[in-house]
């Protein structure tokens, strides 16, 4: 009798512990303008999804720097994710879980950990910028979720920008029209307007605005080198990290002249004669019209405002942000068939190969790249691929900022980790792995080595976004880099650092370069 009592008694306490949870508010913050409420997710850790960091960019504001967000009245509800920016389905793998697609996209998302908030401690941010080429992608794609980096002590964002013609597209008449004289990168002033915000507002998350390290993947890795050269952003950062890619050779940005050339030939393209024209389409047809050419065939241009000249020549001068840098790239950014096409990997096809691409040029590339057998082709071609897609430009970004950084640290990575089933790293392969998040692609069969890996590169990633130091109890020691022949760290199951290698393929491709 009496267990059964206790029994009734211990029913009767869970279910009013149940019921109070059910009946426990939303977490609400109040931010600059006005009172968001968001969701409290099953580990603790409180969500704040689709907040409104700038105007919607439509009508007069289509082609506009981003414009301050209005204030609302009451409370807005913060539990979803707003609309991913106009693009086109250039990429396979993204799984977004936005509302719909539309231009009105500048929002932003917040993971704040479970004992963040008032009167606490003020905790690390990081601001995770997606890749995707700067046509695709969106801030809320499964892989770049923040909880799982929130259950580690950071206040993590996504952000999402306008992308493709929308995010890039300059005009003489945009130009004159500027108060900055500008037009072009507008993708880029939006992520440095989510950046300001983050200064206003983070405290309100619980996090510290001296201490927000920037990162991303791809085009979000371009990203964050942009946002390290530019005067409107470079003092907003704490620290940097690059997944693959930087705006020192890969998507580079083109003179502003050239780019309104560009955006002169698609406006005639769309019979459109003028701006007003232009602003008159709706956001489909200015879409729709990009299908018939190259959806990549607007860069980041040398505006002289958010890039008062070339990256590279504000990189070589020292005038980028000088913070801790944390960068790196995987084993197969690209495959062997970007160098052989179909053809059969053999010495005498890669010769043809090498010959058709370079030129009078090919000998001095053999040199470098050089196959001893048919059997190292394979190997060879896929290193070539890697660094003249995105390998190269992410070693120029270190070699920079170990050069003209301030003396600040550079942690360089070399990623090697398959996902399961494939024989190299590709391109965009550790994101996941990274950011605590291989359970959210449900396409691969992760293996106990797998989540080894990624306890492993999260762990150096949250430590960093912490410290400007990736290293931390129980994880191997991964050295500064000093001089871009010091070693770098691989990253796989039995994570170990190494002496650089193939700096004479890095060398070699520097000597290549015609920078703007």
């Amino acid at each position: 009798m009496q267990r059964l009592v206790m029994l009734s008694l211990s029913l009767l306490a869970m279910s009013s512990f149940l019921t109070i949870a059910a009946q426990s508010p939303a977490p609400r913050v109040k931010v600059a303008n006005g009172i968001l409420e968001g969701v409290t997710e099953a580990s603790g850790v409180r969500s704040f999804k689709g907040i409104p960091f700038a105007a919607p960019p439509v009508g007069n504001l289509r082609w506009r720097e981003p414009q301050p967000a209005a204030n609302w009245e009451g409370v807005r509800r913060a539990d979803h994710f707003a609309a991913r920016g106009m693009q086109l389905p250039v990429f396979a793998d993204m799984q977004f879980r936005s509302a719909g697609m539309s231009e009105d996209c500048l929002y932003l998302n917040v993971w704040m950990p479970a004992d963040a908030g008032a009167g606490k401690k003020l905790l690390p941010v990081l601001v995770y910028f997606f890749g995707g080429g700067f046509v695709g992608g969106d801030g809320s794609e499964y892989r770049y979720d923040g909880e799982s980096m929130a259950t580690k002590g950071i206040v993590a964002i996504t952000v999402t920008y306008r992308l493709g013609i929308f995010g890039f597209f300059a005009h003489p008449e945009l130009t004159r029209e500027s108060p900055h004289h500008a037009s072009g990168n507008y993708a880029l002033l939006d992520q440095a307007a989510a950046l300001k915000w983050v200064q206003q507002n983070i405290k309100a998350f619980g996090g510290d605005p001296k201490r927000v390290t920037i990162a991303g993947e791809s085009a979000g890795s371009i990203a964050v080198s942009a946002q390290m050269a530019s005067p409107l952003s470079k003092d907003l950062i704490a620290g940097a990290i690059g997944e693959s890619g930087s705006i020192l050779g890969a998507l580079s940005a083109i003179p502003l002249d050239r780019a309104e050339q560009n955006g002169e030939a698609f406006a005639k393209a769309c019979g459109a004669n003028s701006l007003a024209d232009l602003r008159a389409m709706t956001a489909e047809q200015v879409l729709d019209a990009v299908k018939k050419g190259n959806p990549f065939r607007f860069p980041p241009d040398i505006d002289g405002y958010f890039f008062p000249q070339g990256p590279y020549a504000i990189y070589a001068a020292g005038m980028q942000a000088h913070v801790p840098l944390l960068v790196g790239w995987n084993s197969e950014e690209s495959n062997y068939r970007a160098i052989i096409g179909n053809d059969a990997p053999t010495l005498d096809n890669y010769d043809k190969a090498i010959k058709k691409l370079y030129g009078t040029g090919a000998d001095s590339v053999l040199q470098v790249y050089h196959p001893a057998s048919d059997d190292e082709v394979q190997a060879v071609a896929t290193a070539l691929a890697s660094d003249r897609f995105i390998a190269f430009s992410t070693w120029k970004w270190a070699d920079l900022q170990i050069k003209t950084g301030g003396g600040k640290s550079v942690y360089r990575y070399f990623y090697e980790r398959p996902r399961p089933g494939a024989t190299g790293a590709s391109h965009s392969a550790e994101i996941e792995y990274a950011m605590g998040n291989l359970p959210t692609n449900k396409v691969y069969a992760w293996t106990p080595d797998d989540y080894k890996v990624s306890a492993t590169m999260q762990a150096y990633f949250a430590s960093f976004i912490k410290t400007g130091n990736p290293n931390g109890p129980g994880l191997p020691e991964w050295p500064a880099a000093n001089t871009s022949g010091d070693p770098v760290m691989h990253i796989n199951v039995d994570s170990k650092a190494q002496p650089a290698v193939h700096q004479d393929r890095y060398l070699f491709m520097d000597s290549r370069v015609k920078r703007e």
